[in-house]
Parts: C-alpha cells; structure tokens; sequence
C-alpha cells in the first residue's frame, strides 16, 4: 500500500510504550514526550480526531521512590498511583501550550467486559472527540483486581497490557489508524538482536499465525513486546483498520510518519468487518466459562454459521452463569470461538449431548434450541 494512502486518516490513536517515555537513565524524556505533543498538536489543527493510550505510569512511581524492581502487585499498584498524576500533568500542561484539552480516562479490565460499561466508554470517548478534547488513556492498575483476587485464577482477561487496551480502543471508536510507537523499528524477519543480518518487514498484508510467531519476548520496563503489538494489529486489522508499529525514539517520529516517511511496519486492514456486538464477544471480555464441542459442530459453526446446540457439546469447563461470554474449544482444547450463552453451566452440563427436543424434559424448562445461538457467535 502506498505511504501516502496508508497514513490517510481521520481519526488516530497512539500508544505510547514505558521505553519511549524515559531516557536512557531512566528519568522521564521531557524533550521526546513534548516533541510528541507538539506534532500530535499539529495534526489535530489540521482536522485529525486523536487519542492516546500511554504506559509509563509505574516507570514513573518506581523512579520517584528510588525503586531497582516492582515485584508484587501492591507495590505495582503503589507505584501507578505516585506516578499517574506525574504522567497526566505532562501530557496536560503539553497541550495546554497549543490551547487543546485532554481527558484523563483510567480503564480496567471490566469496563470493557461488562456490556453496560463498555457502552457507556463508548460514548464518552465519542463525546469527547466531538468536543475537540484529545483522551489520554491508561490502564488503571492501581485499582485494577484481576491479579488479587481468587476469582480471575482461570480467566482469559481481555487486555492485560496497553497494547490490547490500545487495539480495544481503536477498535472501539472504529478508528482509521494504530500507532504503535515502542523502541523497536518495526517486525523484522528475525531477530535483530540475535541476528546481525535481520531485515526488516515494510509491510505486512495480513497478521497470520505464521506472523505472530515472529514476535518474541516482552520489553524491559514494560509487560508488552513483540508479541502483544503483533496480537493488536490482528485485532484491529480484522476490523479494517490499520496499523504502524514503528520506533518512537526517532526523532520527531510522527512528524516524519505523516509526511510520508518510510518508517516501522505497515499492517494492512482486511474486510471482515464485524458488527460492533460481535466485535466485544469476541475480543472485548473476560472469559472464565468453556465449553469443548466436537468436530462436527465445530465445522457448523465455522462453515455455516449455525447455532451451538447441545448435542455437540463434550464437556463443560469452569462455572458460569446465563448471559455469560464463553470460550468455545475445539476437540483439542484450542479455542475458536466465543459466544454468549443461554443456559449456565450446571445446566449446560445436564443436556450435555443431548437433543434439543429433549432440553424441557431434562430441565423442566427451556430457554433456547441452542446452548448459543449463531447471532452471539464470533469465530476468532
């Protein structure tokens, strides 16, 4: 795809990684991150709608109190909230200098997963934009219980970095383009730390599995890597949107992105194109229900696009309870699918192969033919 095309966008969001936030010595890079409010400042004069997703908060705490490691979530926690304002109050009086507003938005885990409050960010973040306001979005780890609490044990969370959050934002607000800007130059073909010859990748037209094996390790300082922005681009490309992961210690890198500049790796949207509801059952909740069905229901599923009914169930895994989002598992326990489901567990656990002429007399009462019906289905 053409540069100039590619970087064709209304509406922007960048995230922005722990490493590019700090220098080498661990302090906040005031000059990098001024640079970045500056050029950003510049495109929302010229009409681009911008949001931002920024780690860097506990990098922050951790420095202010001298700290060499944050082991322990409390102490992580502790750390966020020292350095939370310390980020915010940089990112406002920065734009404050260009007479734009920000919006401090503090997100975790269930504000995505429950249905309610994932409609209510929605709106706000769309009113915000409306308003000219530029949102500053960070995940909210001072509060966040998914590492504390029993409960989460076996559950699939639906972001536990800024680089899910970033790709759930961007999916959220049906943006154009994902700038992800870390220290890294973009996706190589191997490598480049262990292999002087790497090359790497200008363009990548869709993010395969064979894509996502490329990517390797998490980032010192922060709990993303590789891996995490390969995993966000297949997200927001399937949503035919687009995505740069390119290096944010370039100077006045977003400046040079959107005058066309040959930087990082383009990732080309597809054109799937899934409705908004089926966008959050698949990628926007946290999942701790399962249910493992057989081969032909899976072939159903994926090739027909029918409803789950019972007799192609094997096994029911973990409890839940009726409305749930669940993970549907093939025979060999690899996820494909998930779906919001009609029936709780013990239920689901009783009509267990069964037909669905037979779901009344097993439970004296029937909701549904099917355990989850092909409307509240996603295929991943």
């Amino acid at each position: 795809m053409d540069r100039k095309e590619f970087i064709n966008a209304k509406r922007i969001v960048f995230k922005f990684g722990t490493n590019i936030l700090r220098g080498d010595d661990g302090f906040v890079s005031l000059p990098r991150i001024f640079a970045f409010i500056e050029d950003i400042a510049a495109l929302v004069k010229r009409g681009k709608e911008v949001i931002i997703v920024t780690s860097g908060a506990v990098g922050l705490g951790k420095k202010r109190l001298s700290l060499e490691d944050t082991t322990g979530t409390a102490l992580k926690q502790a750390c966020a909230a020292i350095g939370q304002g310390k980020l915010m109050s940089i990112y406002e009086s920065g734009f404050d200098t260009y007479n734009l507003v920000t919006a401090q938005i503090l997100l975790t885990e269930d504000d995505f997963s429950l249905r309610k409050k994932y409609l209510s960010l929605r709106t706000t973040l769309s009113k915000l934009l409306e308003l000219g306001v530029i949102p500053v979005i960070n995940q909210n780890d001072t509060v966040s219980t998914v590492e504390l609490d029993e409960m989460y044990e076996n559950m699939q969370v639906c972001f536990s970095d800024n680089d899910k959050l970033s790709a759930l934002v961007a999916s959220e607000l049906d943006a154009d383009l994902l700038v992800i800007l870390s220290d890294v130059n973009g996706l190589y073909d191997k490598n480049p730390k262990l292999n002087k010859d790497a090359k790497i990748i200008r363009e990548i037209p869709e993010v395969t599995d064979e894509v996502l094996a490329m990517g390797s390790g998490a980032s010192d300082g922060g709990r993303g890597g590789m891996a995490t922005k390969l995993e966000a681009a297949r997200l927001v490309t399937r949503f035919g949107s687009k995505v740069l992961i390119a290096n944010g210690k370039e100077p006045f890198i977003i400046k040079k992105i959107f005058e066309g500049g040959d930087f990082g790796t383009m990732f080309l949207p597809q054109t799937e194109g899934l409705s908004d509801k089926k966008r959050w059952i698949g990628y926007a909740t946290n999942i701790i229900g399962k249910i493992k069905v057989n081969d032909g229901a899976k072939r159903a599923l994926i090739e027909n696009e029918t409803s789950l009914l019972p007799i192609g169930v094997l096994e029911v895994i973990n409890t839940f309870k009726k409305g749930d989002v669940i993970s549907i598992l093939d025979e060999e326990g690899c996820e494909f699918a998930r779906g919001i489901v009609n029936y709780d567990s013990e239920s689901c656990k009783k009509v267990l192969g069964a037909h669905s002429n037979d779901i009344m007399k097993i439970l004296g009462f029937k909701n549904y033919d099917a355990i989850i019906t092909r409307d509240n289905i996603t295929i991943l």
